[in-house]
């Protein structure tokens, strides 16, 4: 009987970006001090934790959390990490950088609302997303299923890689990313919870049903700073 499959999907830690509320999709910035320091305490959490696979989106501050956790784990050594681009956060376009305040009260003017917080109160994710890109005045932002072909594939290729053979499987990816995936999976999770830096949602794959086991975990890592 195969075992189960368990994808322990990590937000990154704290960036610069994040810390100055600017919009963080494709555009990168290093972990803050703090940042890397609750990363650490996630690894710390996660140390008998044993990974048969570790992957990550390509972006530089998800790459830095993901070794700094397998550096913490005490089965971790010789695991290779596998950066994959369809991990990526999705792509805001000419909003990257740009303040996020701003940015979702300029998105939310032009799908309607007077608000960011009718916006947030009102929209869907999917809504949200096809809403930036017509508010983004080169229109390079990615509309909702643009960026979920993109994120699918990526998941579909750890799911085929592991699903004989089970284990656990660290993925190191980003807010959007995460959350979207789960509510795909799980419908009945909405896609409007926000994700903590550094926390821990797990997702087990066995007989060909996924069931979410953690969603948004901290617990582990709080005992550890």
């Amino acid at each position: 009987m195969n075992k189960p499959l368990s994808l322990y999907f990590v937000r990154h830690g704290q960036t610069y970006l994040n810390k100055y509320e600017k919009m963080q999709g494709w555009a990168d910035s290093p972990l803050t001090p703090e940042g890397t320091e609750i990363v650490k305490a996630s690894g710390r959490g996660l140390a008998d934790t044993e990974f048969v696979a570790a992957y990550s989106s390509d972006l530089h501050r998800t790459i830095a959390t993901a070794e700094l956790i397998l550096k913490e784990n005490k089965h971790g050594f010789g695991l290779t990490l596998e950066p994959r681009s369809e991990f990526r956060e999705t792509f805001f376009g000419s909003f990257e950088g740009d303040a996020s305040a701003m940015t979702w009260d300029r998105v939310a003017k032009k799908m309607g609302f007077a608000s960011k917080a009718e916006l947030y109160a009102k929209a869907n994710v999917r809504e949200t997303m096809n809403g930036t890109k017509v508010a983004d005045p080169t229109h390079d932002a990615e509309d909702f299923m643009t960026f979920w072909n993109r994120v699918e594939q990526g998941f579909l290729h750890v799911v085929n890689a592991h699903r004989e053979t089970g284990g656990n499987v660290l993925i190191v990816a980003h807010g959007n990313t995460i959350r979207n995936i789960v509510h795909e999976l799980e419908p009945s999770v909405k896609a409007d919870f926000v994700l903590d830096n550094a926390s821990v949602t797990v997702l087990t794959y066995e007989n060909g049903l996924f069931k979410i086991e953690r969603l948004n975990d901290t617990s582990h890592f709080i005992e550890n700073m």
